[in-house]
């Protein structure tokens, strides 16, 4: 009865195992093959694509491996993958304030492309409202703005919130791109101006609040 029951439970195992691949075992997919489709004089994205979201784990580490010009080409791989993975999200929010430019902007974009986590917008926003780099802040800005795809509705409260509360900035630039995500989303500006007086933007950003709110309500 033993044995039987040590059998029974290898086999629950097995079955559970099974269940938490998504009913089939991982792929394996060889380092060397995707560090060498890394190092191509172009990165050949579609061979990577071919092998499936069971790629991920292997960029991830070779992402921590990596200096920082070739953390910008796996970032890049990410973006154009556009497959959720925590993991490579944890990776890339270790660089999202690097002050290396060409890591910094594929950082950015990447992070929405590999994760829903209202982190990955927390940070984004504050990198759009308070980086010390005018560039930074507009390339954070476009990352909100075309980046989010896997957002829910319910989930974009949390970054039209945020869009709308940056209109209040006291740096124009951030009202403005804070704007423009804002019309990219929406289609609308609700007669934002980011350079009207501060009467006339109060205003608007009073009627996007409103908009917010009946957004919300109709969820």
């Amino acid at each position: 009865m033993k044995k039987i029951g040590e059998a029974l439970c290898g086999t629950v195992a097995v079955l559970a195992l099974w269940s938490w691949l998504g009913g089939a075992a991982a792929a394996y997919v060889d380092e060397s093959e995707v560090e060498m489709l890394l190092s191509a004089k172009q990165v050949n994205l579609s061979a990577l694509k071919q092998k499936g979201p069971d790629v991920l784990p292997v960029l991830v580490h070779l992402y921590t491996q990596s200096d920082l010009k070739r953390k910008a080409v796996i970032a890049w791989v990410f973006y154009n993958l556009g497959w959720k993975s925590p993991d490579a999200a944890a990776v890339l929010m270790n660089d999202v304030r690097t002050q290396h430019r060409g890591l910094r902007l594929q950082v950015q974009w990447a992070l929405g492309r590999v994760s829903d986590s209202p982190e990955v917008v927390d940070v984004l926003l504050d990198n759009m409202r308070h980086d010390q780099s005018p560039l930074f802040r507009d390339k954070a800005a476009c990352a909100l703005a075309y980046d989010q795809i896997h957002l829910t509705e319910e989930q974009k409260v949390r970054l039209f919130a945020g869009l709308i509360e940056s209109l209040h900035s006291p740096n124009p630039q951030v009202r403005d791109i804070s704007a423009k995500a804002l019309k990219i989303h929406t289609g609308q500006t609700k007669g934002f101006a980011p350079k009207a007086s501060p009467v006339e933007r109060a205003k608007s950003i009073r009627t996007w609040e409103a908009w917010l709110e009946e957004y919300r309500a109709n969820l």
